[in-house]
């Protein structure tokens, strides 16, 4: 298959976000191009470039320039690391997407493996990271916290240390974008969608060039926008407060009254039946709230979730 074979619609295309990866960006197509040839199938690999300050832009439309096959998509600014990756997995034609890291944290060396599975007929295949790396003590308590609180307030399962890292049916895709996400969480998407996930164990490698460009306070707005997009049930949560709340002002009440009829004093009994009665009132109203924000939330999902700013290799209509 030579470059200019690819069909319009390939079987395969590579979804590769980049935020300032001009030390990686030669060499992440280099390796996904070689990974992918011997394969016999059509492909097309697009980056995604959230507003880069270095020479991202540049390198990539000089590897347009000179391999049909890729593609660039460059945003008018920085969108954040949950809405530029699923933007671009939403511009692709594939019959299948996957989702690989510009930095070689997601090891290329898995695509024939990951092709094979989709190949077999699976529909979703998430690679899963064994371990995590160089990561520091409170970068692995903030991770084990938010994969807790998905598990316990997530209204579907979310795949522990799967990053997106992966191989996606174009049906699939499909389904996910019916959900209309603006803040699209799209690895918990895809478990929503109720199509059975093959995961693929791997050993994370360390970054190949460059620095990561999450920060503690990137990783926190990533994993709370995460847990928001995933688990509407957390906004029920002071509802559950309130009921519990309300449990405590019935027991205060009993033992106020136990206390009369043992002419032991009552006040402490009643005045902490009334502060339980009025924090239990004000969750429940902050949880009925919540639950009408969510209502609100499911009717008006129209959000783009980016603005372009060019496009470049894009056949028309593709």
């Amino acid at each position: 298959m030579t470059p200019t074979d690819t069909p319009e619609r390939p079987d395969i295309s590579v979804i590769i976000p980049c935020y300032n990866e001009e030390e990686n960006a030669e060499a992440i197509v280099a390796a996904a191009i070689a990974e992918l040839e011997p394969l016999g199938l059509s492909f097309d690999v697009i980056f995604i470039d959230n507003d880069s300050t270095d020479r991202t832009v540049e390198i990539v439309r000089a590897i347009c320039a000179r391999e049909p096959r890729v593609r660039l998509i460059v945003n008018t600014r920085n969108f954040g690391q949950m809405r530029s990756p699923v933007h671009a997995i939403y511009q692709a034609r594939g019959r299948a997407i996957l989702g690989l890291a510009a930095d070689f944290q997601d090891p290329p060396a898995l695509i024939p493996q990951l092709v094979e599975q989709w190949r077999a007929g699976a529909d979703i295949v998430l690679g899963v990271r064994q371990g995590e790396g160089k990561a520091g003590p409170v970068l692995r308590t903030m991770r084990k916290l938010s994969y807790w609180l998905a598990a316990k307030f997530g209204d579907y399962p979310v795949i522990p240390n799967a990053t997106g890292f992966g191989i996606y049916d174009a049906r699939v895709v499909d389904a996910t974008r019916l959900l209309a996400e603006p803040e699209p969480f799209f690895r918990g998407m895809l478990v929503e969608t109720g199509f059975k996930v093959v995961t693929l164990p791997y050993t994370r490698p360390e970054r190949a060039a460059g620095k990561s460009k999450n920060d503690f306070f990137g990783l926190l707005d990533f994993a709370m926008s995460a847990l928001a997009g995933s688990s509407k049930r957390l906004l029920r949560a002071p509802m559950y407060i309130g009921a519990f709340g309300s449990l405590m002002t019935v027991v205060m009440l009993i033992g106020g009254t136990v206390a009369f009829f043992l002419g032991r004093p009552i006040a402490g009994w009643f005045i902490a039946a009334i502060v339980q009665a009025e924090f239990a009132l004000l969750f429940g109203f902050l949880g009925l709230l919540g639950d009408n924000i969510r209502i609100i939330s499911e009717r008006s999902r129209r959000t783009p979730l980016v603005i372009e700013r060019e496009r470049i290799n894009f056949p028309p209509n593709y």
